[in-house]
């Protein structure tokens, strides 16, 4: 596929075109303006975020993009590559932009009148991008608006879609105060027992909580987040930032300020100044992303990553700085009784009309499936040695 080197001139209806990251980025402006207008806005597509990939390595500047454009504006921006895969029977298929740092997939789609052609016009734009061929979407919001309106246009142009898997991510609303939120929250005992924990873990010094948002202080926490997780398990697993140069780069450009409309915040709780665990958030369009906790596994006992979790939460209501915070979590999160609200996160395979071939849906879904269960459970061995190894370094 030729990947264009530059916009596609002004149109006022909604069409697509194929291009890449560096031609994308010379059009920063509207890039910025669309995720302003986004229907369900979230940072991992914005040009910061895909522009802080591209610094540490993890994205080239040929990465591909669908692109749909109304008039002199964006209406819609998806990142994506192509790649062989086990659903298609190890032939290629398309897949959102995905990184180890990307927890939502859903496009950046501009609100207004436009909103439905735009979708029709992405929705040929993903044909086009797969030449035909399934696509295989995880971490995508389908009970959102956007993530509806999607499948709904997917559907109106032939697609058949299958469900792999689906969990539900705890998201937390601002309410008007933080003793209203306390007040109407449906664990009580939770709150009641991170209160306790916090308690303790404050017999030991004084517990500061220590948020930044800009300035020398930003690349200092970040760094103090690397040390920080370095030092626990995921350090002996190997799969610590800090372990990967790559990964360690992504977070000192991912995190610091960049100007737009994705912003970068972390929190860190402190016990006399030593830290006990940090945060690191991005927020955009109303909603602070949390990609990363990390804390100091000594302290255990006192939860100090939930305690942290809970102080932000407290922070949200009495600074309104977001309207939303997203624990950007798989399924089994320890938030999900901290944060009341769900949303539904699922993986999903789409298949144009007239790229299904002999492969059934049910035996796409069935591959997609057994590939998912080996992962997880390798996963859990990494874990699990990396756990045993610490142990046995204590004896």
């Amino acid at each position: 596929m030729t990947v264009p080197r530059r916009l596609p001139a002004p149109s006022s209806t909604p069409t697509f075109a194929m291009l890449d990251l560096a031609a994308l980025g010379r059009d920063a402006a509207a890039w910025d303006d669309l995720v302003g207008r986004a229907i369900d806005p979230h940072p991992h597509y914005s040009r910061h975020v895909l522009a802080a990939h591209r610094a540490a390595g993890l994205a080239s500047d040929d990465l591909r993009i669908v692109v749909v454009r109304s008039g002199a504006r964006l209406g819609a921006v998806l990142p994506f590559r192509l790649g062989y895969d086990l659903c298609n029977l190890g032939r290629p298929i398309a897949r959102p932009f995905l990184s180890p740092f990307v927890t939502a997939t859903l496009p950046l789609v501009a609100d207004g009148p436009d909103r439905s052609a735009t979708l029709a016009a992405l929705v040929a734009g993903l044909r086009a991008a797969s030449g035909g061929r399934p696509w295989r979407w995880p971490l995508l919001a389908t009970e959102t608006s956007l993530g509806q309106a999607l499948c709904e246009a997917m559907e109106a142009d032939g697609w058949a879609i299958g469900e792999v898997e689906a969990f539900a991510r705890p998201i937390l609303a601002r309410r008007e105060s933080h003793d209203a939120f306390v007040t109407d929250h449906p664990h009580r005992a939770r709150l009641k027992d991170l209160r306790r924990r916090q308690r303790r873990l404050s017999e030991g010094g004084l517990l500061t909580l220590e948020t930044a948002t800009a300035g020398d202080a930003l690349p200092a926490a970040v760094e103090t987040f690397l040390a920080l997780e370095k030092v626990g398990w995921k350090g002996a697993a190997g799969t610590a930032m800090a372990c990967r140069a790559t990964h360690a780069a992504f977070a000192r450009a991912v995190f610091a300020e960049g100007g737009g409309p994705v912003s970068a915040r972390t929190d860190i709780l402190a016990r006399d100044g030593r830290p006990l665990a940090v945060s690191l958030a991005l927020v955009a369009g109303g909603t602070a992303c949390l990609l990363k906790t990390t804390y100091d596994e000594a302290e255990r006992a006192g939860a100090p990553g939930l305690v942290l979790e809970a102080e932000i939460v407290r922070a949200l209501h009495e600074s309104a700085f977001a309207e939303r915070l997203d624990s950007a979590t798989l399924t089994g999160s320890a938030l999900e009784s901290l944060y009341p609200e769900r949303e539904t996160i699922a993986e999903i395979i789409a298949v144009p009309e007239g790229g299904r071939g002999l492969v059934s849906m049910d035996r796409r879904v069935r591959l997609a499936r057994f590939e998912h269960a080996a992962r997880v459970e390798a996963k859990r061995r990494l874990a699990d040695s990396a756990m045993a190894q610490r142990l046995m370094g204590r004896r």
